[in-house]
């Protein structure tokens, strides 16, 4: 498994090593050892699986503190485009957003950290989203950043007349009037 750091500190590419043959392909998806050995001790008490359809754009989600939940994203079916918004005060990509394709060809998986929105899109006829969390789901600190907030300026890569989105992140703020509580370096 390999480990890459991105240019915002603390979020994560995870590249598994994949073993191909005439019989198809087998990787380890998660090895709490590896990620222990490069300094990421994560215990995950949740998994969660959605399927979505083309043009389909969900987030940009978070909890709160101190329900905030760091995540390990990736696609089981079709390429999302996951992207991750760095919301913790004081940090020094504090606004930034990354954006990276995950696909079932690809086996990429992206580690969001507490104090981080997410979301994505996804690019094909179908795909199959897949998370871990450390965090469970809890209702009353969900929060979310509009995802067409023009300072974030995030290419989705959907025709907006194709984009089908939920009422709710709809009418999510902008990431300047969201509620936060983080503060970079004490998550």
């Amino acid at each position: 498994m390999k480990i890459i750091k991105t240019y915002i500190p603390d979020l994560l590419i995870i590249e598994p090593k994949v073993f191909e043959d005439e019989r198809g392909y087998f990787f380890e998806s998660y090895n709490k050892e590896d990620f222990i050995n490069n300094n990421v001790n994560i215990d995950f008490v949740q998994d969660n699986q959605s399927k979505s359809m083309y043009g389909v754009i969900r987030g940009l989600h978070y909890q709160l503190a101190p329900h905030s939940q760091t995540k390990l994203v990736r696609a089981l079916r079709g390429t999302i485009l996951d992207v991750a918004v760095d919301i913790r005060k004081d940090s020094p990509t504090y606004g930034k957003s990354f954006s990276i394709e995950l696909s079932e060809e690809n086996k990429k998986q992206l580690l969001i950290p507490q104090g981080f929105a997410h979301g994505f899109s996804v690019l094909t006829d179908y795909a199959v989203f897949s998370y871990k969390c450390d965090n469970l789901y809890n209702p009353n600190s969900e929060r979310g950043i509009n995802f067409l907030d023009p300072m974030l300026n995030i290419d989705w890569k959907i025709d907006k007349t194709k984009a089908v989105v939920s009422t709710k992140d709809k009418v999510n703020p902008s990431f300047d009037d969201a509620e936060t509580n983080f503060v970079y370096g004490q998550i």
